[in-house]
């Protein structure tokens, strides 16, 4: 049956890549992955394959992935790609010795693919769990381990339907899940070669932090001058990876309260929802690509109108805002929390345990409407400390839950 769903599937996307420019470069990409093997790998070298599914799963395999080069030389680097929104983005990263897309997971891609490369060991991200690939490792003898992966009861392979394609767990060498409820959830089904060892996006988020770059346009902004010097400073609200109804909240509130400057670094960067953004808001507002230091200092409103700069941003901040939560569901918020902030977001916050810890420990504020928003916000406006407090929650659950690189390193043999 899983075959058939996927020979389907397979067919699917062959017909959508005839609109979809998207789908095309996907396309494309598997059907040259095996040519491009046969010309980079080195035959006499041993490949230690990671595959992530997209950009989010690429952040939490990348601090394995350079740990690994750090300390073991002797292995190459294999990185795939499912969609075209992580391969696209890091075709060029320097810490893999071979970026591709990863062939859709029928027989035969399987069977050509790991002839090519015949990887020592794989490392899927995640959710990532592909079948044929998973079988055929396994019968090659081929270690394989599952990252940061987490699991819920309501996941196929905990349903009586879910039994045949749930043989595909059978196949990993030991999990290294981010909570107890998955090592939980695994065990009912009869597998025990689990470990929690928590996000290797929390230490990934360290890297970030201490690898962030100063910005003088945002500098500028808040302090509201240039002369370098010491002195008061403008409270300053992040609204990271945001989507039109987490703007309709937060802008309403701050064409209101002069006393705070925002920053807004929109998850879509296109004219039309800049504009739209733009058309929303009542106080002096710069682009980032179309001021200048002297300009943002006088400035409001701050629109970071590229890509790359966010996790630097939110050094510049008080409190944040991430986006998604009144879509399919939040971004990053570790990458705010790491910066001793508090950290808003919406609802749809369910499935990201990050999310859970920070909320639990009040770090996390979880708003549904714009009286949640403005309620709190009062309050921070009436305490300065409960910021501080607030911030420094936050910050805690991210030192808490670092490590999982190291402790996944050391137990598969290479720390």
């Amino acid at each position: 049956m899983y075959n058939i769903v996927i020979y389907l599937y397979l067919t699917g996307v062959a017909i959508a890549s005839l609109f979809s420019e998207k789908v095309k470069k996907m396309w494309r990409g598997e059907r040259q992955t095996i040519k491009l093997l046969r010309e980079k790998v080195d035959p006499d070298a041993k490949y230690v394959w990671f595959h992530a599914a997209s950009l989010g799963e690429f952040e939490q395999g990348r601090p394995l992935m350079e740990r690994l080069r750090q300390t073991h030389p002797e292995y190459k680097i294999l990185l795939t790609f499912f969609s075209p929104s992580g391969y696209e983005v890091r075709k060029d990263y320097k810490g893999a010795d071979i970026v591709c897309y990863l062939p859709l997971d029928t027989i035969r891609n399987s069977r050509r693919f790991l002839r090519a490369v015949r990887p020592v060991m794989a490392f899927f991200i995640k959710y990532e769990f592909w079948y044929n690939y998973f079988h055929i490792l396994q019968h090659r003898g081929v270690p394989i381990y599952s990252v940061s992966s987490i699991f819920r009861k309501d996941q196929v392979f905990f349903r009586w339907y879910g039994k045949q394609y749930g043989k595909v767990l059978s196949c990993v060498t030991r999990f290294f899940v981010q909570n107890e409820e998955s090592d939980r959830l695994l065990r009912t089904i009869g597998i025990d070669a689990s470990e929690v060892v928590g996000d290797t996006r929390f230490d990934r988020v360290l890297q970030i932090r201490d690898a962030a770059k100063p910005l003088p346009i945002v500098d500028a902004f808040r302090k509201g001058r240039t002369d370098g010097g010491d002195g008061p400073e403008h409270k300053v609200f992040v609204a990271g990876s945001s989507w039109g109804p987490d703007e309709d909240i937060f802008i309403r509130y701050f064409n209101e309260h002069p006393e705070w400057r925002l920053i807004i670094a929109p998850h879509v960067i296109s004219e039309d929802h800049l504009k739209q953004i733009l058309s929303k808001l009542r106080r002096k507002t710069v682009r980032y690509t179309q001021t200048t230091p002297e300009e943002a200092a006088t400035a409001e409103c701050l629109i970071i109108d590229c890509f790359g700069l966010l996790s630097s941003v939110y050094n510049y901040g008080d409190v944040a805002y991430v986006g998604g939560g009144f879509g399919v569901g939040i971004h990053n918020v570790l990458e705010a929390a790491v910066w001793s902030m508090p950290v808003f977001f919406g609802p749809n916050n369910a499935h990201f345990q990050e999310a859970q810890w920070l909320k639990a420990s009040q770090g996390g504020i979880e708003i549904t409407a714009y009286d949640d928003f403005a309620a709190m916000m009062n309050r921070f406006i009436a305490d300065p400390k409960l910021i501080e407090e607030r911030g420094k929650a936050a910050a805690e659950v991210v030192d808490k839950h670092t490590g999982a690189t190291e402790a996944i390193l050391k137990a598969v043999g290479l720390k």
